[in-house]
């Protein structure tokens, strides 16, 4: 059979989660927690299954979730979105995004995206007849280049693809970058937007800079969300997509074909834990202790810290340490110190080894403070 990507093998992170589980190393690659979720949410799944919620939920969502998703989104940004045409409950951010390139991408049409990048943008795009244009965000800051940006759109460029909080650099927008973003959108009017923003609760300083804000942006935008990140259940792989009506018509078309819908349990359950107060608001506090605990403790190693303003990765240059290249040596240090990473090379369309690694602080602060032992050995 004649594979549609015969360039995409056994992700990174299998790899290094199997290298870690091989050699009892910490894992610090993959971006899992290793702690308790709310107890609170934990009854509230045991009161759905009691209820007997385990049926189909609607095509779209649950409706209730659906508004609570809608009173969450005035809460934080003062926008009215309508939880019947605007918002659709996807089987994570990551089918969310599928979907969306599902519904516009066409043969030829070219879709910007910025590297380093989450790796199932390129793949939907070339699953759907897109050219992927990969960018570079500028090193070691890891901003965007707006003029290039702008240098790089043709008549064939349907899509730019932004992340913010970004993976797996750690950066976030600031309101010149919604700016740049509006400017190039009103002087190419067909232009539409991906925003991922699954680690939204996840900004360590300012407001997070939503393109939900922005009236011109909202027109043209599918902005994608992620439960697992901001409750810690990744597991569950839940999360959602806002956009304009005409547009989320089109996305659930092609939902409706590929997931239908998502668990309902767990949908019940969450609607009930987000009506119930503003349990978001807990997320950002808490991830900014860990983040403290991980850059303070990796002050004693001879890795370089790089950004980490948002998400739970923090990038470390190791270039004091050693000439390897990325990949050799997040494989020897998981092998030999016992703590697993990800080489940041493998976001890149073209491998860019700038020496710098990946680490995942969303772990119990017994698990962090036993990988920063480890790596001040190196």
């Amino acid at each position: 059979m004649e594979s549609k990507l015969p360039d995409i093998g056994t992700t990174i992170f299998s790899v290094m989660s199997a290298l870690a589980n091989e050699h009892d190393a910490i894992n610090l690659s993959q971006g899992f927690p290793n702690f308790s979720i709310d107890s609170r949410l934990k009854d509230l799944v045991k009161k759905a299954l009691d209820d007997e919620q385990v049926q189909y939920a609607p095509m779209p969502g649950r409706l209730d979730l659906r508004e609570a998703i809608a009173g969450k989104l005035f809460v934080q940004h003062g926008i009215n979105v309508n939880p019947n045409t605007e918002i659709t409950i996807s089987a994570g951010a990551t089918q969310g995004i599928y979907s969306a390139i599902a519904a516009t991408i066409v043969l030829g049409d070219e879709v910007i995206l910025f590297d380093p990048a989450y790796d199932c943008y390129d793949p939907s795009i070339r699953l759907h007849g897109g050219v992927p244009i990969h960018l570079e965000l500028e090193f070691p800051n890891y901003n965007i280049n707006w003029d290039e940006v702008e240098q790089s759109i043709t008549p064939k460029t349907k899509m730019i693809i932004v992340n913010n909080p970004q993976n797996p650099a750690g950066t976030v927008w600031s309101k010149n970058d919604i700016s740049r973003l509006e400017k190039i959108c009103e002087a190419h009017p067909s232009l539409l937007v991906i925003s991922d923003e699954v680690y939204e609760h996840i900004q360590f300083e300012g407001n997070h800079e939503s393109v939900l804000k922005s009236e011109l942006l909202r027109s043209r935008s599918f902005v994608t969300y992620s439960f697992g990140k901001t409750f810690h259940v990744t597991g569950w792989k839940l999360g959602y997509t806002i956009a304009p009506a005409t547009m989320t018509t089109e996305l659930r078309k092609m939902h409706q074909f590929n997931v239908f819908c998502v668990n309902n349990t767990m949908q019940a359950a969450l609607a009930n834990y987000m009506s119930s107060g503003e349990s978001w608001e807990l997320v950002k506090p808490f991830y900014t202790k860990k983040r403290e605990l991980f850059l303070e403790g990796m002050k004693q190693t001879k890795f370089k810290p790089l950004a980490c303003d948002g998400t739970y990765f923090c990038l470390y240059d190791y270039s004091d340490i050693s000439n390897e290249n990325d990949v050799d040596f997040a494989k020897r240090i998981t092998k030999e110190h016992k703590v697993a990473s990800i080489p940041v090379s493998v976001f890149y369309k073209n491998q860019t080894d700038n020496k710098v690694v990946r680490f995942c602080f969303a772990k119990e602060d017994e698990t962090l403070n036993s990988a920063i032992n480890n790596l001040c050995q190196i």
